[in-house]
């Protein structure tokens, strides 16, 4: 089977495609199907049974917040997509655990170590960002197949990707460094930001105002 037949042919599908391609670039759009086909590839191995839809909105949605409009929310980016995601699905009269559980999978994309435990859409977001950010699971035919990952990789191209999609993430964090304290985005601006100091846990816990 194609993998490429695995993206639900529905009118709320077409539409997140439509509203991402009119809001991101080449980089973000591509970037984000990828992470769909690679999480639910993994979902059919894993034989998790999950929404296709509800999979797809969380992967295309994940990454709107890096965009120019959310830099200057002074919220994490991850929180500002999850908004992005759970709005457009309100808008299409999804119900509130649908809602609830894409806001998750999005808000939860750059936490490892809890979405795997979660239901199977909130797991397979984080799955497809980290097979095709990360490369984990990449030597292992049996998470994706290589003939698989080329089809994807065909259809949905990544040149010079590891550099490009750190600079989108620089560039969308950049206006708002505070956000970053404690989760994977401090590593970002500590080698793409001169002069960035991440937040140190220990510091702040010496530091708090607590008197002993």
């Amino acid at each position: 089977m194609n993998p490429l037949a695995l993206i639900p042919d529905s009118p709320l599908a077409t539409a997140a495609t439509e509203l991402v391609r009119d809001t991101t670039d080449e980089l973000l759009y591509h970037h984000s199907r990828r992470v769909y086909l690679f999480g639910a590839l993994q979902g059919r191995a894993r034989g998790l049974a999950f929404d296709p839809e509800l999979l797809y909105v969380g992967a295309l949605f994940h990454d709107l917040g890096l965009g120019e409009a959310h830099r200057a929310s002074g919220r994490r980016f991850e929180v500002d997509s999850a908004d992005e995601a759970a709005a457009f699905l309100r808008s299409h009269g999804a119900d509130e655990d649908a809602v609830r559980r894409v806001w998750t999978a999005v808000a939860l994309h750059t936490t490892p170590g809890i979405p795997a435990f979660m239901e199977p859409e909130v797991a397979l977001v984080t799955a497809g960002v980290e097979y095709d950010v990360l490369g984990i699971g990449h030597d292992d035919p049996a998470v994706v197949s290589p003939r698989d990952r080329a089809a994807i990789v065909a259809a949905h191209p990544r040149p010079d990707f590891k550099r490009r999609i750190l600079a989108a993430f620089a560039e969308g964090v950049a206006p708002r460094p505070e956000t970053t304290f404690g989760n994977v985005k401090a590593d970002v601006l500590r080698h793409c930001l001169p002069g960035f100091v991440p937040g140190d846990f220990v510091t702040t816990v010496r530091e708090s105002s607590w008197p002993e």
